[in-house]
């Protein structure tokens, strides 16, 4: 393969529409929410829509990362552990993504690595440019078959030194197929204090970035506290070089499941179907109405549930988007029973120190949630969390580390195993609860050496008469119900220790869900005629959760939150 064949126009004829996503001016900006409330108006007007996120890291898939540092990892229905992004198209688009709906410059890299070793490139000198955007493009075809358009969202913002290998990646698809690619730039427009205005030379800066990248948008998203004024448009259009009403407002709004509907209400899907050549259909968005209705509608009652995290601090602030996908899921089942859902986030640490304050906050709280965690810090105030939900009758729901806490606690103060714990925590522990077992390929996948996990989609056998098999059989969310069998995500490494189950169960542990060949240990619970709610699953099950169809256990579990004291 030559320079020459790469940049040269395509002979084949393709239906596929590839519309990139970019940023400008500073991150965080919602290019995500923005991508995906663009798809749900293409696939609204009957068009097939897949997307995909471009990271800048040489990490292989977000899974390693610090969450407090990059967020809430997604976990997909194939075990693909990406950026949040991905739980967003999921929660927008109704559709399940995984790994062709993500990369990074890692994976690129090592991919066009490994093909200079095996003599892809018939001993070519292979540089950066083209070689390496030619690698994006072939993913990005892969993932366009069989679909009318690919929304492809960028990371990172114009003009930093990582993510150029994707401005070339669109510049080469634009150069070779000028209608079937398009390009979305979501910019900043602030509004300082002190002279009240919106300004828009951040956005003409950014947008000069990408002309030094020999690329013009062709829409302009401005994300802002305010609705871009049409002042600001013409004069954005000016200097940008583009049609005014191809600058589209994307304020700040009460909920980010609005922006679809501000977005349809400047007919932002007619425009791109026009630029691409391809026809319109006015239709309602009815379903997106009715929900954004009930988010916004006033509520009589509201429901207070304490999470005990533990990635939550960074230098002195808070920062609650490591937990993204679990807010997420809680929202959807507060929406669907019409209440206000007040979130606690109790930092495990400070319940270790016996804090007042969090002890207070915990007395407070009609639920309590024990989520994903890894590693020791924090782990002694989760179980002081998880004693109190137990003891005092507080509906407690317990989340992969939530469930294998909870088995602990049970053990340390029902069964008398006082020394129980988590080799993860203590590797020497003589009451080894919860511990890691041999590798099993048929289990496990590895995640680097001498690391296994269980990631993705795993079966569940239910008990039944159980409180999990009553909430999968009421919502009738079973995979198999002849089976009593479910399917939920998982990922973790560590597992309940089998060793223990029969002298747990006989002090009242329910085990509740198992693997279909009875290894995993999978949900956990105490009788119900003893504890109004307790619940435990080494499964995500709020990675599942959408806004149109919340989760059945985030909806039972509200339920019970909301008749608790």
């Amino acid at each position: 393969m030559s320079i020459t064949d790469i940049i040269k126009p395509s002979k084949q004829k393709t239906a596929t529409k590839f519309i990139f996503v970019s940023g400008g001016v500073l991150s965080g900006l919602g290019k995500g929410i923005t991508t995906a409330s663009l798809g749900v108006l293409l696939k609204n007007q009957g068009y097939q829509v897949n997307i995909v996120k471009c990271e800048n890291y040489l990490n292989l898939d977000s899974g390693n990362i610090n969450p407090i540092e990059h967020g809430d990892v997604f976990l997909c229905e194939d075990g693909l552990e990406a950026d949040l992004d991905l739980g967003s198209y999921e929660r927008f688009l109704a559709q399940e993504v995984g790994h062709e709906n993500f990369m990074t410059l890692g994976q690129i890299y090592l991919s066009v690595i490994e093909k200079t070793r095996d003599l892809y490139f018939n001993g070519v000198t292979v540089d950066a440019l083209p070689y390496v955007p030619e690698e994006v493009i072939g993913r990005l075809k892969k993932v366009g078959r069989g679909y009318d358009f690919v929304l492809v969202e960028l990371g990172g913002t114009a003009g930093e030194y990582q993510n150029v290998i994707y401005y070339e990646t669109y510049r080469i698809m634009k150069l070779k197929q000028p209608k079937n690619v398009a390009h979305v730039h979501v910019t900043y427009f602030p509004a300082p204090a002190h002279i009240n205005e919106l300004k828009s030379k951040p956005t003409q800066l950014s947008v000069k970035t990408l002309n030094s990248m020999g690329i013009q948008p062709d829409f302009i998203v401005g994300r802002a506290r305010y609705p871009i004024d049409d002042k600001r448009k013409e004069k954005v259009a000016y200097y940008c070089n583009l049609a005014t009403d191809h600058v589209i407002s994307n304020p700040d709004t009460d909920t980010i499941y609005r922006i679809p509907l501000i977005f349809q209400e400047q007919a932002f899907a007619k425009k791109v179907l026009q630029l691409l050549e391809l026809p319109y259909h006015k239709k309602s968005l009815k379903s997106w109405q009715k929900l954004v209705k009930q988010i916004t509608s006033k509520k009589k009652q509201t429901v207070k549930i304490a999470i005990i995290a533990k990635y939550i601090a960074t230098g002195d602030y808070e920062l609650k988007d490591s937990y993204t996908s679990l807010i997420e899921a809680l929202n959807h089942a507060a929406w669907h029973h019409r209440f206000n859902l007040a979130l606690e986030f109790i930092n495990a640490e400070e319940l270790e120190k016996k804090s007042a304050t969090a002890l207070k906050t915990l007395k407070k709280a009609q639920g309590i949630i024990v989520p994903i965690g890894w590693g020791e810090r924090g782990v002694e105030g989760k179980i002081k969390a998880i004693n109190y939900a137990r003891k005092n009758q507080v509906p407690y729901l317990g989340l992969c580390y939530g469930m294998q806490l909870a088995a602990i606690e049970f053990a340390r103060n029902v069964a008398g195993l006082k020394q129980a714990h988590t080799t993860e925590v203590k590797p020497q522990t003589k009451q080894p609860i919860i511990h890691e077992i041999p590798f099993e390929e048929k289990y496990q996948r590895i995640k680097g050496e001498g690391a296994s996990m269980r990631l993705g989609a795993y079966d569940c056998v239910l008990k039944p008469n159980t409180l999990a098999h009553q909430i999968y059989q009421k919502h009738q969310a079973f995979k198999d119900p002849r089976q009593h069998l479910i399917s939920e995500r998982h990922r973790h490494r560590y597992e309940f220790n089998n060793d223990y189950r029969q002298q747990l169960t006989q002090e009242g542990l329910i085990i509740s869900g198992t693997s279909p060949d009875n290894f995993f240990v999978e949900m956990i619970e105490l009788d119900q005629k003893k504890h109004p709610f307790f619940l435990a699953t080494q499964a995500h099950p709020e990675y599942k959760s959408r806004p149109l169809a919340p989760h059945p256990i985030f909806v039972e579990y509200l339920a019970a939150a909301k008749k608790a004291k």
